[in-house]
C-alpha cells in the first residue's frame, strides 16, 4: 500500500510506538527467514510516497526508483531479513537489496509505462 506521511506516522506510532513518518513498514504474516517463497501471503508492505519523494529528491533519483527500492526493502523484511540487529544481518540485507534492485533496474523496459499519445489505428 502506498500512503502519505500522515498515515504512515499513525501506523508507526500505533504498531511500533515510534514518532514521525518512516519510509516503509512491513507487517509479516509469518516469522523467521523464509528461504523458499511459498504460494501464501507473506504480509503487507506500506510505503510513504511523501517520504519516498523527499528521499529521492535528496539523492537525485526518480521517485519511482525510490518506491521500487522501498518495495524490495519491505519484501525482504517479510521473508525474514533485518537491518536493525547485528551488523552481519544488516550487511546481508543490504547485499540482497542491491542484488535484487540491480536486477530489476537492468531488466526494466526502456519505455514509458503510460504512453503520452494514443496508438494509431490500423
Amino acid at each position: 500500500m502506498i500512503v502519505d506521511d500522515e498515515e504512515i506516522t499513525r501506523l508507526n506510532r500505533q504498531y511500533f510506538q515510534r514518532q514521525g513518518p518512516t519510509n516503509v513498514i512491513s507487517f509479516p504474516m509469518q516469522g523467521g527467514k523464509t528461504e523458499k517463497i511459498q504460494p501464501q501471503i507473506l504480509g503487507d508492505v506500506v510505503i510513504s510516497a511523501d517520504t519516498a519523494r523527499r528521499h529521492a529528491s535528496a539523492a537525485g533519483i526518480k521517485t519511482e526508483e525510490e518506491l521500487l527500492f522501498l518495495l524490495v526493502h519491505g519484501l525482504l523484511h517479510l521473508i525474514g531479513y533485518d537491518h536493525e540487529g547485528l551488523a552481519a544481518e544488516r550487511r546481508d540485507m543490504e547485499a540482497k537489496e542491491a542484488e535484487i534492485f540491480g536486477q530489476l533496474v537492468r531488466r526494466a523496459p526502456k519505455r514509458e509505462i503510460f504512453p503520452r499519445s494514443k496508438p494509431q489505428k490500423s
